[in-house]
């Protein structure tokens, strides 16, 4: 069973790995110096961390410039400018549990509906592996979900992932283990 937990790990580790390298993300860019870098640095890759939680793009789009818009106008109250990497990140996370706050909600009070397909383009790039690794994500519950995707494709580590979610790291690394043993039922592993 433990080998093949290791194997849904690398999985999704390899899928969320890849979606990372699409984006040509570094790892450790140099801090920006003004907003306007901070956007044209850091946009598309937040957009693809909130595509992995909401699952829509136009959603995630919103969910991006409002984290942006907030930190525009807390800018000139930051400590420093790699500070607002956090501050986006997390403010990409907690809008993404507004929106998915807000989905529940509505469909309570309406029919459920069929979720919006990923783009073509999007699929195209990914195997039926990777595409399998995506679909069982989005059947995980929210947190976690954040927690993979903050670990695999936002590459963070537990302390980063705690803060980002407001959770202990101790939380982060059960709902980890948690999330993975769910995303091997899921996958039929």
């Amino acid at each position: 069973m433990a080998g093949d937990s290791r194997g849904v790990e690398r999985s999704v580790e390899q899928t969320l790995g890849h979606l990372r390298t699409l984006d040509g993300a570094a790892a450790d860019e140099s801090a920006p110096l003004t907003l306007e870098d901070l956007y044209r640095q850091q946009r598309m890759r937040m957009v693809r961390l909130a595509i992995l939680l909401v699952d829509d793009p136009a959603t995630a789009e919103d969910v991006v410039q409002e984290a942006f818009t907030g930190l525009y106008r807390n800018w000139s109250g930051l400590r420093d400018s790699r500070a607002a990497i956090g501050y986006l990140r997390t403010a990409v996370v907690n809008g993404s549990r507004s929106v998915l706050r807000r989905r529940k909600t509505a469909r309570e009070y309406q029919p459920p509906h069929q979720a919006d397909a990923r783009s073509a383009e999007s699929l195209a790039m990914l195997t039926a592996e990777h595409q399998a690794v995506v679909a069982s994500l989005a059947k995980l519950p929210r947190r976690q979900r954040e927690v993979l995707v903050l670990r695999y494709y936002g590459n963070l580590s537990e302390a980063e992932i705690a803060e980002a979610t407001g959770v202990s790291r101790g939380t982060v690394k059960s709902t980890a283990s948690r999330a993975l043993d769910a995303l091997q039922k899921l996958m039929g592993s």
